[in-house]
């Protein structure tokens, strides 16, 4: 009873908390993104120390850290004693909202003898081969005895008496779980699966991965994939530790399969909202970041055929090129519905779709270069020319007898009629616009370009559905757009992200949280996690698409009318969903899902303090 008491406060549990994943200070991936965010509700409900631990890979880390060479406290006294033993570690400030404190351990002070004995123990002690050469995995044991040695240097020195709570993230930072059971079980610990290792890569690989789940045998396949030393890896973590935990039902139903243990708690992953709030100004950054997108389509078409702006809508996806796991291809084809239907109905507008990933290119083409260039040439001269007409009109309208507004004409010099001229007549052209932006180092291969070709899809002027294929993450210093990601995300009137494989995806939240409606699938973390907690997400601005029981087919043209009943929409329609996702998006606020994080260290303690008798 005195635990379902203390369980219930809205604080952590009283204990010293060890926060470890490959991703702090260190971006990769979406964990960089969970654990960054989590950080200033974490510090506000904490009751005791609280330390995030990380590889320290490249002097690059040091930009984000503020460096406690004199701390006194126990974390920079076991820091200072594993320098005495050799090893490069760092006791710091992470320069993030919250400011919480970091130990940063580099895997390379491990010596490659000693690297050796350890490789050879996890083999004899554990059943945990590892191959020879690969870098990945030799850091991951690395750190993992690293940290180990951090947290027994810890206990030793510490004064406080506060049980310790170990959380660890993903199969990189999971080995001292295993350690941890053997040789020091004084720690609590919670491991966290974000996606499981052989989960991602049979959804690639096996057409009917969610209905043949329940039958791989998953030693098997982790050797038909090469990956057999991280399977068995992150098996051992999810055995080990008292507490079990991933990020969403879906991913739970694959642990239960994978990895033979169904999570003891689900964490599902938020934002910290406030970073995003616009207050009232949502929807005028809408409007304005929309004008910048407007600049780039008017560069990139406009030198091959002309439309109305004012009637252009804007979609997008963007994330790790994952051609069907990240529902590329289900998106491609309900556009290539979408173009026909638009066509049937003789709708008077047009849908540009961005596809924002990152691919091994050479550079970004030169035509898509030069069109933006001879574009701002023409500006200039616009510029120049209003001017000029400006000064003379002015003139004119001060000095004439009558009030009748003069022929504009005669105010523009021979030379800049001449120059504006020649200007757009070298700057059109009867070519279509590019559907890709850069010159890939593969594209005879790429999969979307591969689907535009051979569906047709590619910028003709009869389209109604343009596809702007741009293989690079949008940052400010990108030459084409000139903006950072989450300005164009706010410039775009929906985000389409029909999963096959997300565990859980940021990147319809993000959306939510600027205020922009979006597209995600009932096979996706953040997907599953909507239609269990929102009653009519369509209403709140959250479409999900049905994937789990339907095929392919079914679910593209699901998406395809979703997308036609969107473009129906007046613009006053649209701006009242606009708001409606902006007032929703605090639901999945950490203040809220912070919770379920506090529950998992309330049974860590418990199922320690159950094995320790």
């Amino acid at each position: 009873m005195a635990n379902q008491q203390e369980a219930t406060r809205d604080l952590f549990p009283k204990a010293v908390l060890f926060e470890v994943s490959w991703e702090v200070c260190n971006q990769v991936g979406g964990i960089y993104t969970v654990l960054r965010s989590k950080v200033p509700a974490v510090m506000q409900l904490r009751t005791g120390p609280y330390f995030m631990v990380g590889p320290y890979l490249n002097n690059q880390i040091l930009a984000e850290i503020d460096l406690l060479e004199d701390a006194t406290d126990a974390a920079g006294m076991a820091v200072r004693q594993l320098r005495q033993e050799g090893i490069e570690a760092y006791y710091a400030e992470w320069l993030i909202t919250g400011r919480p404190r970091v130990i940063l351990l580099n895997p390379e002070s491990v010596a490659t003898e000693q690297l050796n004995i350890l490789k050879y123990l996890l083999w004899k002690d554990y059943g945990i081969g590892t191959p020879p050469d690969k870098k990945l995995i030799n850091q991951v044991v690395a750190f993992g005895h690293l940290v180990t040695r951090l947290l027994e240097v810890y206990r030793s020195v510490a004064q406080d008496n506060l049980p310790v709570i170990g959380h660890f993230h993903e199969w990189m930072s999971g080995l001292p779980v295993v350690y941890l059971k053997r040789n020091n079980p004084a720690i609590a610990t919670v491991f966290t699966t974000h996606a499981t290792q052989l989960g991602r890569h049979l959804a690639i690989n096996s057409p009917e991965f969610y209905a043949h789940l329940p039958f791989f045998n998953w030693e098997e396949e982790a050797r038909r994939f090469g990956i057999e030393a991280e399977a068995r890896i992150e098996f051992a973590c999810a055995r080990d530790a008292h507490v079990f935990t991933t990020v969403s039902e879906v991913t739970a139903r694959e642990c239960k399969h994978l990895l033979k243990r169904k999570p003891d708690v689900v964490l599902p992953n938020g934002l910290n909202i406030e970073r995003f709030v616009a207050g009232h100004e949502f929807q005028n950054l809408h409007a304005t970041y929309k004008e910048e997108i407007h600049q780039f389509v008017m560069g990139h078409f406009f030198q091959s055929y002309a439309f109305d702006l004012d009637k252009t809508i804007y979609f997008f996806t963007s994330g790790r090129y994952e051609f069907k796991n990240k529902g590329f291809d289900l998106t491609l084809e309900a556009l290539y519905l979408l173009n026909r239907m638009l066509k049937e109905a003789n709708m008077d507008i047009t849908v540009v779709m961005f596809f924002i990933t990152r691919r091994d290119y050479y550079s970004i083409k030169p035509e898509v270069l030069q069109s933006r260039a001879m574009m701002e040439e023409i500006r200039q001269t616009c510029e120049a020319i209003e001017k000029q007409v400006g000064r003379r009109l002015f003139y004119a309208g001060t000095t004439r007898a009558d009030n009748r507004l003069p022929d504009l004409n005669e105010f523009v010099d021979e030379y800049w009629k001449l120059r504006y001229r020649r200007t757009i007549q070298s700057w059109k052209s009867n070519n279509p616009p590019l559907v890709y932006t850069h010159k890939l180092k593969d594209e005879e291969h790429d999969e979307i370009i591969q689907f535009l070709h051979s569906r047709n899809l590619l910028n003709q002027a009869a389209d109604r559905v343009k596809v702007v294929y741009h293989p690079d993450f949008i940052t400010a210093t990108s030459p084409l757009f000139g903006m950072e990601y989450n300005q164009f995300v706010r410039g775009c009137h929906l985000g389409i992200f029909p999963s096959y494989y997300e565990p859980w995806g940021y990147t319809p939240l993000e959306c939510i949280a600027s205020g922009v409606p979006a597209v995600t699938s009932d096979l996706s973390g953040f997907g599953d996690y909507v239609l269990r907690n929102i009653p009519a997400p369509e209403q709140a601005g959250i479409f999900v698409i049905e994937r789990g029981k339907r095929t392919f087919e079914w679910s593209a043209n699901q998406l395809a009318g979703m997308m036609f009943r969107f473009l129906q929409q007046s613009r006053r329609e649209r701006i009242m969903q606009r708001n409606r996702v902006e007032n929703n998006s605090a639901i999945f606020d950490w203040q809220h899902l912070i919770n379920f994080y506090r529950q998992a260290y309330y049974l860590a303690l418990k199922a320690h303090a159950e094995k320790s008798r």
